[in-house]
């Protein structure tokens, strides 16, 4: 999924800029590029639950998600 795809899915630019602390203008620029992966951590248990599971946080991050996500083991 695309950055365009999660920033819409999750509300837009206004929405994310509140979960994960930038400005809009800041998530908007994201639609054109990648989401910075900080703030992609930020958002994935947000994405996870609000695409009903199709986005999962094991996807987002398939290399890394037990250092980051312990539970999911």
């Amino acid at each position: 999924m695309n950055s365009t795809a999660i920033i819409k899915l999750l509300g837009g630019p206004t929405r994310i800029s509140k979960l994960v602390g930038v400005s809009v203008p800041a998530v908007s620029m994201w639609q054109n590029g990648e989401i910075p992966t900080d703030k992609l951590v930020m958002l994935a248990a947000t994405l996870e639950k609000e695409s009903h599971g199709l986005i999962t946080r094991k996807a987002l991050f398939p290399n890394n998600y037990e250092m980051i996500w312990p539970e999911l083991k």
